[in-house]
């Protein structure tokens, strides 16, 4: 039995459906007690800014160290890291707008995900496999037989690449965020497969 082995690649690209951010605030004090407690302060203040309407807050990570200098402490520092996931794209613009009215330490962002990337990648997988028998067609023509049937297939793992997407206009609670620039692009799904056909001659 002849064997015809292809590869075959597909994509599928739709825009973002989730934004994830990366939010952080720190603080500075002499002792780690006073350093926590104008950590706490802080985001006591950010507090509103973090459940506004589609915004979820996946987690949040508290660190506290000591500020060295020449070989002697001078301080302490405390910060909370915190990851988010806009759930309503519509409130992307107000989400940010108020986190940064905040004052941050840092912020990082929009990182664009798909809610359910499923749909998405089995669209990939299914022009990834015509690709792959396409591909396998041409030969078993060009060997002057035709396609048999699907002996085996293998898939080479993909992921997703988040990328930014436009927002709508921002409210009046916190800074004018539209002149960022963020351009709308979709996420794209791949999906690589190699197959191995029956050459019937």
């Amino acid at each position: 039995m002849t064997e015809i082995v292809t590869e075959g690649s597909g994509w599928y690209e739709q825009p973002g459906d989730r934004a994830e951010l990366d939010v952080s605030f720190t603080a500075v004090a002499r002792t780690r007690s006073d350093a926590v407690r104008a950590l706490g302060r802080r985001m006591t203040a950010a507090e509103p800014a973090m459940v506004r309407p589609g915004l979820q807050v996946r987690h949040r990570r508290v660190r506290v160290h000591n500020e060295w200098r020449d070989n002697t402490m001078i301080g302490c520092r405390a910060g909370e890291d915190l990851a988010l996931v806009v759930t309503d794209v519509a409130e992307l613009d107000a989400v940010l707008s108020a986190l940064v009215g905040a004052e941050p330490t840092g912020l990082n962002g929009p990182r664009w995900v798909l809610e359910d990337p499923a749909a998405a990648l089995r669209e990939a997988q299914e022009r990834a496999v015509s690709d792959a028998r396409t591909r396998a067609e041409g030969y078993a023509a060009a060997l002057g037989g035709t396609l048999g049937p699907l002996l085996r297939l293998s898939e080479v793992p993909e992921h997703a690449a988040p990328v930014a997407y436009r927002m709508a206009a921002a409210e009046a609670t916190g800074p004018d965020v539209r002149a960022l620039g963020l351009e709308p692009e979709p996420v794209r799904v791949t999906a690589r497969c190699t197959t191995t056909w029956v050459l019937d001659l």
